[in-house]
């Protein structure tokens, strides 16, 4: 990953997005990546297998739906209070 991009992507996760600019960046997204915004609208913070588990989709389409939504600054993560090694994710906006 370039220093840009995660330059990016850290500027993106400190604004607070309008209602309006989270709808577009969410738009041209894949439906897996919307159907996991919506989760976690509901339920945050969620670790990649909760999200599987609440979406019913496959680790690997959830984690690549967690990459799309991270690469637009929808999502943030960190690693989780109850087990260190794994990360929980949650909105940005």
């Amino acid at each position: 990953m370039s220093t840009s991009t995660a330059e990016n992507r850290g500027a993106a996760a400190e604004e607070t997005l309008s209602e309006d600019e989270y709808r577009d960046r969410l738009r041209d997204l894949p439906p897996s990546a919307k159907l996991v915004a919506k989760v976690l609208e509901t339920e945050s913070p969620l670790s990649q297998g909760q999200l599987a588990e609440e979406s019913l989709l496959p680790d690997r389409t959830v984690r690549y739906a967690l990459n799309r939504l991270e690469d637009v600054g929808l999502v943030g993560s960190r690693y989780s209070f109850r087990d260190a090694r794994k990360q929980v994710y949650f909105l940005n906006h």
